[in-house]
């Protein structure tokens, strides 16, 4: 049985590897704009990947999406070839917006702060 640490550690390669592959590799024209990979989690028998992504512009999250969906075979094949791994796990790209949310409530705070206390800012 794989130790948490080890799949950490195997969680954080394929975080880089990931995010160096579509930002280097990937040559779809619908991958661009503001985005970032907030966490990938290994699963503790090493078969899937699920990849968080954040994407900033809202106009742009569904064909990104389905272009990383698209392009998952050639990303699992180039990380296959960075990382080291007995099997290369199966990824599964989900839309991440929390930060979007942090955002929003940050927003309502402010919105919401008494006219005469100073922000935090």
């Amino acid at each position: 049985m794989p130790s948490y640490d080890r799949i950490d550690r195997i969680s954080q390669e394929c975080h880089k590897a990931i995010d160096r592959i579509i930002r280097d590799e990937v040559n779809d024209p619908r991958v661009g704009g503001t985005w970032s990979i907030v966490r990938c989690e290994v699963t503790r028998d090493l078969r899937y990947c699920k990849v968080r992504v954040s994407i900033l512009e809202e106009e742009r999250r569904k064909e990104m999406m389905a272009a990383l969906k698209k392009a998952s075979g050639f990303i699992r094949r180039e990380l296959g070839r960075n990382v080291d791994l007995r099997y290369v796990p199966e990824l599964q790209f989900e839309l991440d917006t929390n930060i979007e949310y942090a955002a929003h409530i940050n927003q309502l705070l402010k919105e919401n702060q008494p006219h005469g206390e100073p922000s935090d800012d």
